[in-house]
């Protein structure tokens, strides 16, 4: 099937370059994925799917098109090669479009990225009830909304006209619960989740559901807190989405236009000093490994800032070109549009202290478990989130919160963000505990 694929690519390829084209790309995603939906003990949903989908890109000088395909058969691709190169006459030209800069087969390396076996229903479904059940059992919950498992396979094939030529493969299986605790219009919910490569590094189904119904009653009753600065405290499920804003701000295509906040900070201070951010496609069982990019560019571990230092901008081809730089490996595509800079497995390094130890110091603060909406402005860091979460009152969690807003600007945050020890590695973009003092809190 391997040889199959790339051969299949190869060959429309060949056809783009006989319809007219210059050079010439193609990518084939195909997946099958398992899912299984339980409520109340009972199996609610089972959902199998496999699918393909090719996509053809074509230069003729400076321009390009892309036309996409649900199917593989080689006796159409004369006319799929036709339209894209019809396409390609007719649109604008991009002085910076272009295949990347590479040629060469992708490196040799064992990611470990395939569980070679695919679960039955039946598994699925025992370990969505097993983490209900444990749901079920903490003491105030009332309700359910359910728990999942699923597994999923994707393989991705890339052939350009250039000579590059690369498969890669990846498994995940994943499992949540979601718990409601209380009664009437005083309930509250909250999950928890898992996923991984391998079967053998996902959590057990039952403390999916323990922790999803311990959160959920942890949250009954909530006030809201006083408006005021104070500092705030972000747990890790949610202080991944600061790595998040930071990577849209150092996006090479936003720092091309010149929309981000952080354009012209290329080499400065935007941390603290100790303050290290990694972006590695090359983890082993990673959930956004990879030997290669979108393009065919060899990927690498790289340091996005080195202690509290902007060190790079996350590059595609075309955007490395429009700010006279080299990719950085980072090319992500669907089969129906462009490659775009995209990270892998980012990560804010851990801190030399424990969570308990982060806040110990706080007289009043907040702890943030979910946040609540996308006030976030990437021209002007300006930040504004709905949230939830816990009063920290002389360095202890205390009374629930709910329905505030947390706002500032994130090169403010950035700069006085400090981190805890308890880096766990769980959903692609990770962070540990993470502390911002000085933020705006709208409350009562």
């Amino acid at each position: 099937m391997t040889t199959d694929h790339l051969s299949i690519l190869s060959d429309l390829i060949r056809q783009a370059r006989s319809a007219g084209a210059d050079a010439a790309d193609a990518v084939l995603v195909s997946g099958t994925s398992l899912s299984v939906a339980c409520r109340q003990g009972k199996l609610e949903h089972l959902e199998r799917s496999e699918g393909r989908d090719l996509g053809l890109r074509v230069f003729i000088g400076k321009r390009a098109a892309i036309v996409s395909s649900t199917s593989i058969d080689p006796a159409g691709f004369a006319e799929l090669a036709d339209r894209a190169v019809a396409m390609a006459q007719v649109v604008p030209e991009d002085k910076y479009t272009g295949l990347a800069d590479t040629s060469a087969p992708p490196a040799e390396a064992d990611l470990d990225l395939v569980d070679p076996t695919e679960p039955e229903p039946a598994v699925l479904t025992a370990r969505a009830i097993a983490a209900e059940s444990a749901a079920y059992a903490i003491k105030g919950v009332t309700n359910s909304e359910g728990a999942e498992a699923g597994y999923g396979r994707t393989e991705i094939v890339l052939v350009t006209s250039a000579g590059f030529a690369g498969r890669r493969v990846s498994t995940s299986h994943s499992i949540s619960a979601t718990a409601l605790a209380g009664v009437g219009t005083d309930m509250q919910r909250d999950y928890d989740y898992h996923g991984t490569v391998h079967f053998a590094d996902l959590d057990d189904p039952a403390l999916i559901g323990k922790s999803a119904g311990e959160r959920a009653v942890a949250r009954l009753n909530p006030v809201r807190p006083k408006t005021g600065k104070m500092p705030v405290v972000y747990d890790p499920r949610v202080s991944g989405g600061l790595l998040g804003h930071f990577a849209g701000a150092i996006n090479g295509s936003g720092i091309a236009r010149g929309t981000s906040f952080l354009k012209d900070k290329l080499h400065q201070q935007v941390f603290s000093p100790g303050i290290d951010i990694y972006d590695d496609p090359r983890r082993v069982r990673g959930l956004r490994s990879r030997v290669f990019d979108a393009e065919g560019t060899p990927t690498q571990s790289l340091a996005l800032v080195r202690d509290g230092v902007l060190t790079t901008w996350v590059l595609d081809s075309r955007s490395a070109r429009q700010l006279g730089m080299t990719s950085t490996g980072h090319a992500a595509r669907g089969t129906s549009g462009p490659p775009s800079p995209s990270t892998t497995n980012l990560y804010l390094a851990k801190g030399a202290v424990t969570a308990q130890e982060l806040m110990s110091d706080i007289v009043e603060g907040l702890y943030i478990t979910e946040l609540i909406g996308m006030g976030v402005n990437g021209v002007t860091g300006d930040y504004s989130r709905g949230a939830a979460g816990f009063m920290i009152r002389d360095g202890a969690l205390a009374e629930p919160v709910a329905e505030l807003t947390i706002a500032g600007n994130l090169v403010d945050m950035f700069a006085s963000l400090r981190p805890a020890c308890d880096l766990r590695f769980r959903r692609g973009t990770d962070a540990p505990t993470v502390r911002i003092d000085g933020m705006m809190v709208a409350g009562a």
